[in-house]
């Protein structure tokens, strides 16, 4: 399914984020923290803090440009603790512009919100 869809341009980010999912079947929900380093619309490359188990599906989260509950797939475990995950739905073009104003990249300085188009 992941192979026919289009591929997206990845594009240089740094913003704080959060993954959520359930352990032990549903008993109990675990978050941890992670950076956002490169995204598009239908993917990111994260970085993690240590090596931990995680589960195939989970939920992604983006506090500062307050975008919660993204449904993400995993797709690629890298060894300098990064993973790469395909997104459940495309981000739409209002997420994507939300997600660069509150990033931290240097290339991403410049950016201004908005407000009209919300």
């Amino acid at each position: 399914m992941y192979d026919r869809e289009a591929r997206f341009k990845m594009e240089d980010t740094m913003n704080a984020a959060r993954i959520e999912y359930t352990e032990k079947a549903v008993m109990n929900m675990a978050s941890r923290r992670c950076d956002v380093l490169k995204i598009s619309q239908s993917e990111a490359v994260l970085a993690l803090l240590t090596q931990y188990n995680l589960p195939r599906q989970f939920y992604l989260d983006i506090p500062d440009a307050r975008i919660t509950k993204i449904g993400c797939v995993l797709m690629k475990v890298n060894p300098n603790n990064t993973i790469q995950v395909r997104f459940l739905h495309i981000l739409s073009k209002k997420d994507m512009d939300r997600i660069f104003v509150f990033s931290t990249h240097p290339k991403h300085r410049d950016r201004k919100l908005d407000i009209r188009a919300w």
